[in-house]
């Protein structure tokens, strides 16, 4: 859900939240089925029970609820083998260094294996790289939709369109910014030719 747009628009919910507690564990998106369907299907048709898939995410959302705290610092030995409070907020950062790091559920050990594991260093600051500072749960829970749709009317081709959907949420604001810079750089027509509109009219 990090590594795609589309996956990232409905997970972004939780991440949405500025501060570090319980109650951002149940800061669940409402739309989360239109992501999760795809990998418990896959997990079915390779021959695992429905009823086992669901036990399993059961017991995963609940260890996942104690580790959002601030509460608790390090928990000793076991921090080099399971997810805990301080490796999930690095998770939860939007500073620089924790950004799209420690994925893992219970196990931290899938991270370092895979290299996506940052220790917990400087102090984390919790929320997204730009916040969208509201308490409407519409907008928390759609305001990267928003995002992604303005993107790909923005686009001039269909690489660019289906990058904004399927790449990742930072390739997509490296990618606006870079779109954004050209545009800029681009002269403009003539202002008897911007349909009407003159230098002293402004584009709504």
């Amino acid at each position: 859900m990090h590594e795609s747009r589309f996956m990232w628009a409905i997970h972004v919910v939780h991440h949405s939240s500025e501060h570090y507690n319980l109650s951002t564990a149940l800061r669940q998106p409402v739309a989360e089925a239109f992501g999760t369907f795809l990998p418990y299907s896959a997990l079915t048709l390779l021959g695992f029970e429905p009823a086992l898939v669901n036990t399993a995410r059961g017991i995963n959302l609940l260890y996942q609820f104690w580790i959002h705290t601030e509460t608790i610092n390090r928990i000793g030995p076991f921090e080099k083998v399971l997810n805990t409070p301080s490796h999930h907020r690095v998770h939860h950062g939007s500073n620089g260094p924790y950004l799209d790091r420690n994925h893992g559920s219970i196990l931290i050990i899938w991270d370092k294996l895979f290299g996506t594991f940052e220790p917990e260093g400087e102090p984390v600051i919790c929320g997204l790289t730009k916040n969208i500072h509201t308490f409407n749960p519409l907008r928390i829970a759609g305001h990267e939709y928003a995002e992604m749709f303005r993107d790909i009317a923005r686009s001039q081709n269909w690489r660019d369109r289906l990058g904004f959907v399927l790449r990742g949420p930072g390739w997509a604001g490296r990618r606006r910014a870079e779109q954004l810079r050209g545009a800029e750089a681009r002269p403009g027509p003539p202002a008897e030719e911007c349909s009407g509109r003159t230098s002293a009219q402004p584009a709504a």
